[in-house]
């Protein structure tokens, strides 16, 4: 039997070890461009990060500046759930600094870390072996009589010697460092490397049983993962890791894409974490509205696409068994469904489907015709929203505009107060409506007067705005989702301008309303008749 044909034999639940996760989001995260945090902001991940099980949240270098400082310590005051953990050079300044910090924490940990890498000690530190040995051994020591959880790292240990970084290991843990970090500092391991290095280290290095073995993985070759996963399989017990995998340059190890690898391949891995996972999504999510920074629609586990379906075949079989094309359920990840997004490759399985949910159901015959309509708006749009099919099954032209339009809409904000606009309506038929209205904000008071402009009464549930391009004029993409009639209906609409965006959303969906009222009506006035 070759390798490949080889059984995957499964682990007892029994059997399965524990991977602690640490999360560095909040430290080597933010040190990307443009996601640096406030103190109030970084309060916000440290708890999300705290209800969504994660053992280790590793705050941030309070020797870096005040502020730091004073994030990290406000962090080990409030979360009480994970260990705090703040970094720190193989300085006694910063070594103490950190312990300052970490005062209020119900657990704390000092992370000390020194470069052991022949190119970092000769052009970076310019010390020789044995003085980086010596450094940090006196670290770990120091920070042990501060703090009784100390994790040392070996800055770049990847492209360090492997006996001198078992040399170095074996120093630490004598002096008292009860987890042993292994980074791929620059991103240039693999998976077959890094397996290899982790099982040397824990064959070698002395002492190697009172400690846990971590592992920190950079992405620039795209093997942050990967290569986390690896060091799994040889025995880590530990990742470092950050939320969508944000980091210095191309990032770090994505914490939902191993969390998900080590939960679905399970019988493979052998392990498990005290994660709770459906606690992913939101995180990411909440992540992303603090940085401003989106998750890309084709990210794992947590991107926009990542239950998203739309070929014909896909869809098709997705109706039959969801096994069929997803390996994870959306739920496992927070994601409330899996969608069906109905495109230029979609199938009539995927259309009847999302009729029927509509509130539509035609025959054979029927469903041929909007089918064939289908197709032909599909090919020029990118994605068919429900707007569109709602006018197709009711025979009218997908991308006609009505029976209401916007002819004028003013928005106004108050400092200190509410906010308030009118907006004027034109129908098809000539007539007009008028109406005006105060709100939360401006695109509240829009909704407001639209509702009272057309007679209906909108329960917001849903609104965003995702930017389609760059620059000052940058267009945006406002989705609204309400609750009308026992129903839900969405919106999309763009404009240079958000409060025209949520408007133009809003319309759609009046209009929606509107025409299904006109068309339900008409059969029964041509039965009168």
């Amino acid at each position: 039997m070759t390798p490949t044909d080889s059984p995957v034999i499964p682990f007892p639940v029994a059997q399965r070890e524990r991977v602690r996760v640490f999360d560095t989001t909040l430290r080597d995260g933010e040190q990307a461009p443009g996601f640096s945090m406030t103190r109030a902001q970084k309060l916000r991940i440290a708890h999300a990060l705290a209800e969504l099980g994660v053992d280790i949240i590793e705050a941030g270098f309070p020797q870096a500046s005040d502020g730091d400082f004073a994030s990290v310590q406000a962090i080990a005051q409030e979360v009480r759930s994970s260990s705090i953990c703040a970094l720190a050079r193989c300085q006694r300044g910063d070594i103490e600094t950190a312990a300052r910090a970490l005062e209020p924490a119900a657990r704390g940990r000092i992370h000390v870390f020194i470069a052991t890498s022949p190119l970092h000690r000769e052009h970076k530190l310019g010390m020789s072996r044995a003085q980086v040995i010596d450094a940090a051994v006196a670290a770990v020591r120091r920070a042990r009589e501060l703090c009784a959880d100390v994790e040392f790292s070996a800055e770049d240990a990847m492209r360090t010697e492997a006996d001198y970084l078992a040399d170095v290991f074996a120093a630490v843990i004598e002096a008292g460092a009860g987890t042993l970090n292994v980074p791929d500092t620059v991103g240039y391991t693999t998976p077959a490397e890094m397996h290899e290095r982790i099982s040397y280290l824990r064959r070698e290095v002395r002492g190697i049983e009172r400690a846990v073995l971590s592992v920190h993985c950079h992405d620039d070759l795209g093997m942050a993962v990967a290569n986390s996963l690896a060091a799994v399989s040889a025995g880590a017990r530990q990742v470092e890791c950050t939320l969508t995998g944000i980091g210095e340059r191309a990032g770090n190890a994505a914490l939902e894409e191993i969390a998900m690898a080590l939960k679905t391949r399970a019988e493979l891995f052998g392990v498990e974490t005290g994660l709770r996972t459906p606690r992913l999504y939101p995180a990411a999510r909440l992540l992303a509205q603090i940085t401003g920074h989106a998750i890309a629609r084709n990210k794992a586990v947590v991107g926009e696409n990542a239950f998203a379906h739309e070929s014909g075949i896909h869809q098709h079989g997705m109706l039959k068994h969801r096994g069929t094309y997803e390996i994870m359920r959306p739920e496992d990840v927070g994601f409330a469904r899996s969608q069906l997004v109905l495109g230029k490759h979609s199938g009539r399985h995927a259309l009847r489907e999302r009729l029927a949910a509509l509130g539509h159901t035609p025959d054979d015959a029927e469903l041929d015709q909007i089918f064939t309509r289908f197709k032909t708006l599909a090919d020029k749009k990118r994605e068919v929203f429900d707007s569109d099919l709602e006018a197709l099954a009711l025979g009218r032209d997908a991308e006609a505009l009505g029976p209401w339009r916007i002819v004028h809409l003013h928005a106004a904000s108050h400092l200190g107060g509410s906010a308030s606009a009118s907006v004027r309506l034109l129908h098809e038929d000539g007539s007009q409506a008028s109406e005006a209205a105060i709100g939360d904000g401006p695109v509240d008071a829009t909704l407001r007067a639209i509702g009272r402009a057309v007679a209906q009464e909108f329960e917001l549930i849903d609104f965003n705005i995702r930017a389609l391009s760059e620059g000052g004029d940058a267009q945006g993409q406002a989705t609204l989702g309400v609750r009308h009639g026992g129903r839900e209906l969405r919106g999309r609409g763009i404009s240079t301008d958000i409060v025209e965006a949520a408007a133009l959303a809003a319309l759609e969906i009046a209009n929606r309303i509107e025409r299904s009222k006109t068309d339900t009506a008409a059969p029964a006035a041509a039965n009168l008749a």
